[in-house]
């Protein structure tokens, strides 16, 4: 490949990256936007392979190669549920080879020793950051926020070692000190998110996705590539801008998620039937097949237990049928339901939901007010009154769904346990919810069964 020909295949790569995201902003335009940012990349690596500077292709394709059926079998077989800590994985991943490709510079005797520094103390705490979300995700730790005496202080300390040992390295290439910064990062970004609670777990995703695209910056300078500095750059915008985004919609500052989240303090309890007295009502499909055919507005709200389930395909036979008997229906979405940026969205989209029928939560939440029934189906914590009016609970401040001002709210879910942040919900217990205990999609089926019986 000529030496003008390299930069415009960069050059090009990088529109399409652009425009990629760019795509992902809206469930529309999603799957165009993935397609570009795959050809981008194919051209990206393709004007690599090459580049004259490339000398052990065979290498190098052999690692293409291993990455790529790992990727694609994960790919395959990761259910929807599972997204969130795949995510959490690969980023982790990337953040990982940031570290390896400045531990390989060190070793070649590189002199960016600033640049090669930054991509190391970046990306090993996306690295290991991402490792404890990914066994919080997955339920290989607690996802509550693990905490023990002078954490914050101790975080600072480790925290002004890294800039310190930056510093010194910077001026002095010594690899000792490379290999301790090293060390050193990787302890930070497992500390850094052991205090973090679940609820904040979307924002944390977002902020470690922000974090590798830096260190890919790092290691763009470093190698003096032009097309890993841009990339980096836009992952990393705009990982910082979805957590803005994140923080805002939840009613946090990004510091203060940083610095413990949500769960930090202890479980708030409230409203359960032992503490407050007050029982459950429960209910059946049925029933509320007959309530809902003769409601005039019912306003669905998806959440994690229906990702769970795989409920979304049966969710849109209910609205359909609903819709049929002349029920206005309307879908409203929390932007951190389901664990993790636009989870909802995406599962509604699969099953074929109007676009114009899924609401956002500053939407939707006024419409509440007017409608006949609320359908809750496994989403808890984004619907918990306690964010609203109870100081001591651990999520309040954060903006929730008013599910309660329905006239009726059918509670879809299989026991009365509390959300992923640990709080108790006290609509539970509310004079107008009637829950329905069970697996949602076994509940909305016979609902679906109900309503077409008529």
């Amino acid at each position: 490949m000529t030496a003008a020909l390299l930069p415009l295949s960069y050059l090009l790569a990088s529109i399409l990256f652009i425009f990629a995201i760019r795509g992902l902003a809206s469930p529309e335009t999603a799957r165009r936007g993935n397609v570009l940012g795959i050809i981008g990349m194919i051209i990206a690596v393709a004007a690599t392979l090459c580049s004259p500077e490339v000398k052990e292709i065979l290498w190098v394709l052999g690692a293409i190669a291993i990455g790529g059926i790992i990727g694609t079998v994960s790919a395959l077989k990761v259910k929807m549920t599972s997204l969130p800590q795949m995510i959490a994985a690969f980023n982790g991943l990337g953040g990982l080879s940031a570290v390896f490709i400045a531990l390989a510079e060190i070793i070649a005797g590189t002199d960016t020793w600033l640049e090669s520094s930054l991509g190391l103390l970046i990306g090993a705490i996306a690295f290991s950051g991402s490792a404890v979300a990914f066994a919080k995700l997955q339920g290989l730790i607690k996802a509550k926020a693990i905490l023990f005496p002078g954490q914050q202080l101790l975080n600072a300390l480790l925290g002004l070692a890294v800039i310190a040992l930056t510093a010194i390295f910077a001026f002095e290439g010594d690899p000792q000190i490379f290999y301790a910064l090293a060390a050193i990062s990787i302890l930070l970004g497992f500390l850094l998110v052991l205090p973090i609670g679940g609820a904040d777990m979307p924002v944390v995703i977002s902020v470690l996705n922000a974090y590798s695209g830096w260190a890919a910056v790092g290691i763009g300078f470093s190698l003096d590539n032009t097309l890993l500095i841009i990339v980096g750059s836009i992952v990393g915008a705009s990982g910082a801008i979805l957590s803005y985004i994140m923080t805002k919609a939840m009613n946090r500052s990004l510091t203060s998620v940083m610095l413990g989240g949500f769960g930090a303090e202890a479980a708030h309890a409230a409203g359960n039937d032992e503490g407050s007295g007050k029982i459950a009502k429960a209910g059946n499909p049925v029933d509320a097949a007959f309530i809902m055919e003769n409601a005039n507005k019912v306003i669905i709200v998806p959440g994690y237990g229906m990702a769970v389930a795989q409920a979304q395909h049966v969710l849109k036979e209910m609205a359909d049928d609903l819709i049929k008997d002349g029920v206005e229906v309307k879908f409203a979405i929390h932007p951190v339901a389901g664990r993790m940026p636009g989870h909802m969205n995406v599962l509604l989209a699969e099953a074929n939901v109007p676009y114009e029928e899924v609401f956002e939560l500053e939407e939707i939440n006024r419409e509440f007010a007017t409608a006949d029934v609320a359908y809750v189906i496994g989403a808890n914590d984004v619907t918990n009154p306690l964010a609203k009016n109870d100081p001591q609970s651990p999520i309040y401040g954060m903006p929730v769904l008013d599910v309660e001002k329905a006239k009726k709210v059918f509670f879809v879910k299989r026991s009365l346990n509390s959300g992923y942040s640990g709080v108790d919900n006290p609509l539970f217990y509310a004079d107008n919810t009637i829950m329905l205990y069970g697996d949602a999609k076994k509940v909305t089926e016979e609902i679906v069964s109900a309503l077409e019986k008529k």
